[in-house]
């Protein structure tokens, strides 16, 4: 039988992808294998005899302590996580199985390097997170204090910015803040270097910047005394910026069709749907508090005759105005609708009596009758009106609509008005 020879500690530790450390009661080390200058950055030579607090991140130093205690009271703690700050200023997570020797006063423990596992779990963190983040896109706060969380324990920042370019003025507001906040002018000048010079990321006055989307940037600010960004926090910010960019760009979407299906393209005042849906919650309101309200049904008289002599281009700028001109003759809780063509409808709610609905149709009569100056031409239309009143003419929706349609059409054939010209 061949007998294997005598192997050193040495020999054997060297061939080792993880690192064993010895260090003293006082945390200095005594001893580090081979691995150790991949591991945590440094030659062993420049470890030596220095103390392990030296190279541990600030943010771990009272977790490292507590662990310590334990150790040297005799529970090892295997599977301890810390991090230390390389000599290039990288950050390595390190995972520790370490247990404490009473017979030779030191401890020992073997470090292995987590660095890429961390990153591939802060990624897929930074994924979910953000995903179900922007189920929050309607309460900006809640967002950016749950992406302000994310780059705590990621990053182990206090402070987090959202820059966006004004769609106007193309000058760079804070648009979200979440953390401590300090004084921002470090951050809009390091967003607006990012997007002058077309960066993906940037850093300056210890804030790290990530441009998200085309218009603005993600920024998170280190704490005072932490090392300097490394490049693997570059790459994170930058894939959290493009998730949250992706996220905020498809709510966007969401909500522009929200609002195509709730508005009318042309005029952008509330559609049909819209329109019974409030007139549907006013009245259950009315019907609690014995209130009133005024269901208005106009359409513009001659109104075909406009589209066939000037052209339908001249017929939209027209309904237009008359949206406008309808906005402006009633309060700002009422609602105004475009029903489609040259229709429209006027809610008009809590009123104080019966009677104070007639003067708001005798505003929009006058309004609308006045002259429309459009590119093509100077026109001259009237409205048809009708009126109807909760409770007076009906209890539902469908009702009021039907009564107040009725009288529009009859104002209609009892009104003469010459055509428009």
């Amino acid at each position: 039988m061949t007998r294997l020879p005598e192997l050193t500690l040495d020999v054997v530790s060297d061939l080792l992808l993880d690192a064993i450390c010895i260090v003293d009661t006082g945390g200095h080390f005594l001893y580090i294998s081979a691995a150790g200058e991949r591991i945590f950055g440094y030659p062993a030579g420049e470890m030596l005899g220095r103390n392990m607090f030296e190279f541990i991140h600030p943010g771990d130093h009272q977790r490292t302590r507590d662990t310590v205690a334990d150790i040297m009271a005799g529970r090892p703690r295997p599977y301890f996580e810390n991090r230390y700050v390389r000599k290039d200023g990288s950050t390595a997570h390190i995972m520790w199985s370490a247990r404490w020797s009473a017979d030779r006063q030191f401890r020992i423990a073997v470090a292995r390097d987590i660095t890429e596992r961390k990153r591939t779990e802060a990624r897929q963190a930074a994924l979910y997170a953000i995903a179900d983040a922007a189920n929050l896109l309607g309460d900006p706060d809640q967002l950016f204090e749950r992406i302000r969380r994310l780059g705590a324990e990621l990053f182990g920042v206090k402070e987090v910015m959202v820059a966006l370019r004004h769609p106007d003025t193309s000058a760079l507001d804070i648009a979200y803040r979440a953390g401590t906040h300090t004084h921002d002018q470090p951050a809009r000048a390091l967003a607006g270097r990012l997007l002058e010079q077309n960066l993906a990321t940037a850093t300056g006055d210890g804030w790290l910047a990530a441009r998200l989307g085309s218009g603005g940037a993600l920024l998170v600010q280190a704490p005072p005394g932490s090392p300097p960004f490394g490049e693997a926090d570059h790459d994170l910010l930058h894939f959290m910026a493009a998730q949250l960019a992706t996220a905020m760009e498809r709510k966007q979407m969401l909500q522009q069709l929200e609002h195509m299906a709730r508005f009318d393209p042309l005029t952008d005042l509330p559609n049909r749907a819209l329109f019974l849906d409030r007139l549907h919650t006013a009245l259950r309101h009315a019907q609690r508090e014995r209130g009133l309200l005024a269901v208005l049904y106009l359409d513009l008289d001659k109104f075909k005759q406009v589209n066939d002599r000037h052209g339908h281009h001249t017929g939209d700028q027209l309904l237009q105005q008359v949206a406008r001109r309808l906005v402006s003759c009633v309060r700002e809780a009422d609602t105004v609708a475009r029903l489609g063509g040259d229709e429209f409808v006027v809610l008009l709610e809590d009123l104080p009596r019966p009677e104070a609905a007639a003067p708001v149709a005798d505003k929009i009569r006058a309004a609308l009758s006045a002259p429309y100056t459009l590119p093509a031409a100077t026109l001259h239309i009237t409205p048809s009106l009708g009126m109807a009143l909760f409770p007076e003419h009906g209890l539902s929706g469908p009702e009021l609509m039907a009564r107040a349609d009725g009288a529009m059409y009859r104002a209609k054939r009892t009104t003469k008005e010459p055509p428009g010209h």
